[in-house]
This record gives structure tokens, C-alpha cells and sequence, in this order.
């Protein structure tokens, strides 16, 4: 590998652990830093997702004050792992195409999710209204949903998680994006291990692009516990459009 393409990723590494222990979206940057640094898609692809897990670990690091205690957070564990299989066995077994054309409206519908958050709660319900089971199912499901998609695609899964977990959980946005981390980390680590077995995964860019994330991930986690909620959601909401038009351009060029 060319000095220019390690510098390349080392760089892009640092600023998606950043990116998505704030808003989550940072595979946007190192998914094409990969390509251009002469991956093929799939492997690029498949590298990047296990190359991001170091930084979503930090990033927990960084905002477990903000973790909710007891079994709330046990019982998603199962739901995010099966997912995340199910997310990526889809990859590695079907055409992307299709899929590719879809992840730009799911990402850009969950940015409107979160923009318009209140309003939805009005016309849902808020989750302090609802039974512990409707909740807790209602949880289970947008979890489920974000699980498959990291395991598929992963770009964006902090919004999409932020966006689901912030309509059905009763919590403060630092509270659901530091869930929104540990969840991450559960699809990181089950990407990992699934594509270190069956994936064509280049083990030279993991190796740049891994620890560089580590550090952006424990910067990122401590910067959302410095931002105000309207700020961090507004910060959240912009990059989910950006990423969302990004996406969707790409899918129809």
C-alpha cells in the first residue's frame, strides 16, 4: 500500500470514530477512503465494517456515565447480535443493488424520524404513556430493524438507531445516543467476528484504519456530553440528510 493511501485512511479512520460516536454516519467516510485506496467494493466494504468496532468500543467508553443500569440494556443484546447476522449473511449471499437503492430512503427517513420527533409522539403516543410491553416490543423492533441494517450495510446506523431508540424510549438524546453506542458496538463486534470467518476482509487497511477510529471514537463519545440536546440533535439530524442525499446520489448515478 502506497504511503498516500495509508495516510489516506489513518485520517479517515480518526474523523468516522469522531462521526459516529456523535451522529453516527463515520462508514461514509471511511467506506470511500477504502475505494480509493484500491479496494474493490465488497472487500471495502466488508473491511470497513470490521475496521469501525475499535471506535464504537471507545465511544462506549466514553459515554458509559450516560448508560441506563439494570436488565434494560441485557435483554436488546440478543435481538441487535441476530440481527446483525441476519443484516449480514444478506450481504454476503445477494446482489447489493437493490438493497443499495433502499438504504437511501431508510437513512433519510430516519433523519425526518428524528427531526420531527415531537410531533410523532403526539400521534403515536409518548413512551411514558405506553404499557411496559408495547414498549418494551416497540424497543425490541427498532433495534431489530438497526441490527439488520449494520449487519447489511452499517453507514448511518447511529442515526437510524438514534432516530427509532429516541421516538420509543422516555430518555434524554445524550442517554439514547450512548445506548445508540453500546448497540453499535454489539453490531461492530458480530460484523467482525462473521466477516473475519466467511468475508474477504483486507486485514492491511483494518490494521490503519482500526486504531485511528479508536481515538475519534473516546473524542467524539466526550464531545456529545458537552453538546446541549437541540444542538446534538440538530447536528445529528443535518449529517443524516447529508448521508441520506449522499447515498441516494451514488444509488443513481
Amino acid at each position: 500500500m502506497e504511503p498516500a493511501d495509508a495516510a489516506l485512511l489513518i485520517v479517515a479512520g480518526l474523523a468516522a470514530g469522531t462521526v459516529n460516536a456523535v451522529a453516527g454516519g463515520g462508514s461514509l467516510i471511511t467506506f470511500p477512503a477504502m475505494i480509493a485506496a484500491g479496494l474493490p467494493p465488497v472487500p471495502a466494504n466488508v473491511s470497513n465494517s470490521v475496521a469501525v468496532f475499535p471506535g464504537y468500543v471507545a465511544s462506549v467508553v466514553g459515554s458509559r456515565v450516560d448508560l441506563p443500569r439494570g436488565r434494560v440494556l441485557a435483554a436488546l443484546v440478543p435481538t441487535t447480535v441476530l440481527g446483525t447476522v441476519a443484516g449480514a449473511a444478506l450481504l454476503l449471499a445477494t446482489p447489493a443493488r437493490t438493497f443499495e437503492l433502499v438504504v437511501p430512503f431508510l437513512v433519510i427517513g430516519a433523519t425526518a424520524v428524528l427531526a420531527f420527533q415531537d410531533p410523532l409522539r403526539r400521534l403515536v403516543g409518548h413512551p411514558r404513556d405506553l404499557s411496559p410491553h408495547r414498549r418494551g416490543a416497540a424497543v425490541q423492533a427498532m433495534v431489530a430493524v438497526g441490527a439488520v441494517y449494520g449487519g447489511y450495510f452499517g453507514a448511518a446506523l447511529g442515526v437510524m438507531l438514534v432516530a427509532g431508540l429516541a421516538l420509543v424510549l422516555d430518555a434524554t438524546l445524550a442517554r439514547v445516543s450512548a445506548i445508540k453506542n453500546l448497540l453499535s458496538a454489539v453490531v461492530g463486534l458480530t460484523t467482525l467476528v462473521v466477516f473475519a470467518l466467511f468475508g474477504p476482509v483486507n486485514w492491511a487497511a483494518v490494521g490503519l484504519v482500526a486504531p485511528a477510529t479508536l481515538v475519534g471514537g473516546y473524542v467524539g463519545a466526550r464531545l456529545v456530553r458537552r453538546l446541549p440536546s437541540v444542538v446534538l440533535k440538530a447536528v445529528i439530524v443535518t449529517f443524516g440528510a447529508v448521508i441520506g442525499l449522499y447515498l441516494l446520489w451514488r444509488a443513481v448515478r
